[in-house]
């Protein structure tokens, strides 16, 4: 049997055991708005490892789930094969809400996946999760992350070139509109003038970029980074144009970024994190606002890096100088309004 193709990096607990740090300004609350759940290809990470990465000292007060084609159905029509999903993320959320596990809001959001190249006819799929999510469905995520050279893979899956731009795509992300949900995109930074056009042309759509936007450090762009730079942020300057465009600071843990601590003998500081990623954080910030931004963890899929704990220092030591109400944006705000999680905003 071939074995199963992943583009993420293995979970090593002793090696991430290797390098502990104090928590930084461990009173500011935090969402984090971008992590995953699953029990397959031998990985678990269910609700018990998140609740042991969130336990670590930093102040967790809520999470937004975001889709990875966990707990699909089995049986019945395709389409309504991402139920499963929803209702998996909504017992978390139920188990959260006892109490029972603490006092952050796990899967206070979801963003599901419904399959958009339905077009017109994903809205009954749509309207099928609004009833099962119990009011927490925020948004939409399909696979769309594409680039001619295969090197430059970070998803089990391969869509096809083009997707962005497709008619009934269109269509699709048009009904999100309809029901007040959000598109999160995880693109490259090869795919921002397909995403401005999409984004662009439907304006009452609010569209998440997802870890920086994807710059690619790896492949056809290794060794090339101040040209990737320079192509990345002129993409996102004309992303940020459109107000109706955010985007999430993360994910630079993913092996496509071209930045590799796994290959150290013991895992990066927080320092080390930040001073890696500052170019690409700062950028953002000055590009977006800090209303229009929000750190987030990519866990467990960033987890082969780095450890959680470890991660939020460094996005602490990003954000130093920010000013009070900025932080409170970065970490907390920003995520609460995109995705209406309804907790009292720490800055009016």
């Amino acid at each position: 049997m071939q074995p199963v193709y992943t583009p993420h990096l293995g979970i090593r607990p002793d090696w991430l055991a290797r390098h502990r740090e104090e928590i930084l300004d461990p009173q500011l609350p935090i969402i984090d708005p971008h992590h995953h759940l699953w029990d397959r290809l031998g990985s678990r990470y269910l609700m018990h490892e998140f609740l042991e990465d969130i336990g670590q000292g930093h102040d967790i007060r809520a999470s937004v789930y975001i889709q990875c084609r966990s707990m699909l159905r089995a049986h019945g029509p395709r389409e309504m094969a991402p139920l499963g999903e929803v209702a998996f993320a909504c017992g978390v959320a139920a188990m959260s809400e006892s109490g029972e596990y603490g006092d952050a809001q796990l899967c206070k959001g979801i963003v599901a996946g419904a399959d958009l190249l339905l077009g017109d006819d994903v809205v009954p799929v749509l309207e099928a999760m609004l009833r099962i999510a119990g009011g927490r469905l925020r948004g939409m995520r399909n696979t769309v992350v594409w680039h001619a050279d295969p090197q430059v893979r970070s998803s089990t899956l391969a869509p096809p070139a083009g997707l962005l731009g497709d008619p009934r795509f269109r269509r699709g992300v048009a009904a999100l509109g309809r029901y007040g949900l959000a598109l999160d995109a995880w693109i490259y930074h090869t795919q921002h003038d397909e995403l401005y056009a999409l984004a662009r042309a439907l304006p009452d759509v609010t569209v998440v970029i997802d870890h920086f936007g994807g710059p690619i450090g790896i492949g056809p762009y290794a060794g090339q980074r101040d040209a990737a730079f320079a192509d990345w942020r002129r993409g996102l300057a004309q992303l940020a144009r459109l107000p109706n465009v955010m985007i999430k600071l993360g994910g630079a843990g993913m092996p496509i970024f071209g930045i590799r601590f796994d290959h150290q003998e013991t895992p990066p500081s927080s320092a080390q994190l930040a001073d890696a990623w500052r170019p690409y954080a700062e950028t953002c910030i000055e590009l977006f606002g800090v209303k229009r931004c929000m750190f987030e963890s990519n866990f467990a899929v960033d987890k082969g890096m780095f450890s959680y704990h470890v991660l939020w220092n460094a996005f602490k030591r990003l954000a130093a100088k920010a000013t009070a109400a900025e932080k409170a944006a970065l970490f907390h705000d920003t995520a609460n309004v995109v995705y209406r999680l309804g907790l009292p905003p720490l800055a009016e």
